[in-house]
């Protein structure tokens, strides 16, 4: 297998259609295969951060997504945020975080502190 640097979107496809015929194959780690497989997907995660970048999330988004994700309500966000008008106000966009809200945001759901600051 020929592997070289991804600079094209012809190339681009190409290495991804090889990294799906590789991980239909299973190769273990270690084999000629398997390194083929590490280097194409290094490749792959180099091209699409230069060519794909994803724009960080706002401090709402964030903690509507880490909500959805533990299957947390309005009352479970208390202790982070506040009473519940607060919280409401938080996730409407209409309150700023201040900066203790950030710190038990960032403690109690590890949600990282930049994207709450707003500097990611």
């Amino acid at each position: 297998m020929d592997i070289h640097p991804i600079r094209t979107k012809a190339d681009y496809a190409a290495s991804l259609a090889a990294v799906s015929l590789l991980v239909d194959a299973d190769p273990a780690p270690g084999t000629p295969e398997g390194d083929a497989l590490d280097i194409l997907t290094i490749l792959i995660e180099r091209y699409e951060a230069e060519h794909f970048p994803l724009a960080a999330p706002s401090p709402v988004e964030a903690i509507k997504f880490r909500m959805e994700q533990a299957g947390l309500s309005v009352p479970d966000m208390q202790p982070y945020i506040g009473n519940s008008n607060r919280v409401y106000e938080v996730l409407a966009g209409k309150r700023a975080l201040s900066l203790a809200m950030i710190r038990r945001l960032h403690e109690g759901l590890h949600i990282p502190a930049e994207i709450l600051i707003g500097t990611a």
